[in-house]
């Protein structure tokens, strides 16, 4: 069984800056794909960005791009993702999930993801 811990949220102003972490445990990381996830009140659950373990390919919504960068630390389990520009349209809870399935090419459909953290607020005032 996978576990995942987010942490890093918070309130910012907007243009300000977060660093969103997901720390994973109880499986070998390797041959994965982990991505963030959104979820804004009232809204569905959206993609944000993913990254595959091994070669580090990624993908990013395009209202994220060139804001938003994805990383990760094979030594720790852990992925990250820094949010630069931050727009209050981008407050939402943030959610990690792991595709234990992909290896190349990071889905960006939320079905695609078994395992899920519990999911970190970010808001963003204007």
């Amino acid at each position: 069984q996978v576990q995942l811990v987010e942490s890093g949220g918070g309130l910012v102003q907007a243009g300000g800056s977060l660093r969103l972490s997901c720390a994973g445990s109880g499986r070998t990381f390797s041959n994965i794909v982990m991505g963030w996830f959104r979820q804004a009140p009232g809204k569905e659950r959206e993609f944000v960005a993913a990254i595959a373990w091994t070669g580090g390919g990624t993908r990013y919504a395009d209202s994220v791009k060139g804001r938003f960068t994805i990383a990760r630390d094979s030594a720790k389990n852990t992925v990250y993702l820094a949010m630069n520009s931050l727009k209050p349209e981008d407050t939402a809870v943030y959610y990690c999930a792991v595709d234990p399935k992909t290896i190349w090419y990071p889905p960006i459909d939320s079905s695609a993801y078994d395992y899920w953290g519990q999911g970190t607020q970010v808001t963003v005032s204007s």
